[in-house]
């Protein structure tokens, strides 16, 4: 086994309860203040359906898309750097640095921090760049 997986897959998991997070914030917003879009979750709650998305439900599912983009290649990057056992400590260390910079991003784009929340998107692409560049590195070295 690679001494990469156990850390691979803490980040794996951190970041899944990071977007859960996400979608929590979204219902706590929307049953907080019993607003719902869908008709059949405001009848459910005897309500009419709302015209309009709540702004803090808005703004999460924009940081949810934006993690959309992102988290599932590192999902194929940090497996490749995992299976190709690239450097240990260069890997370990982008793992843990694009996790903490995603979780920095969401935290930025729901309190709205600029230019914070550009430097935590920068920081995580820069750490998908180097797992990349260590990923084709490595499969060049052993073909």
């Amino acid at each position: 086994m690679s001494a990469l997986l156990p850390f691979y897959a803490l980040s794996v998991v951190i970041l899944f309860l990071k977007m859960l997070g996400i979608s929590c914030y979204q219902g706590y917003h929307r049953i907080s203040r019993l607003t719902f879009q869908n008709a059949e979750d405001a009848r459910f709650v005897g309500r009419q359906a709302s015209p309009e998305e709540l702004p803090q439900v808005t703004r999460a599912a924009r940081a949810w898309a934006n993690d959309l983009e992102n988290i599932p290649l590192f999902f194929v990057l940090g497996g490749l750097c995992v299976v190709l056992d690239t450097a240990t400590s260069t890997s370990l260390a982008l793992f843990c640095v694009f996790t903490a910079a995603r979780i920095a991003h969401t935290l930025c784009y729901l309190l709205q921090w600029q230019p914070w929340r550009t430097l935590a998107y920068a920081i995580a692409l820069a750490c998908l760049l180097g797992m990349a560049g260590m990923v084709v590195s490595r499969a060049l070295a052993v073909l």
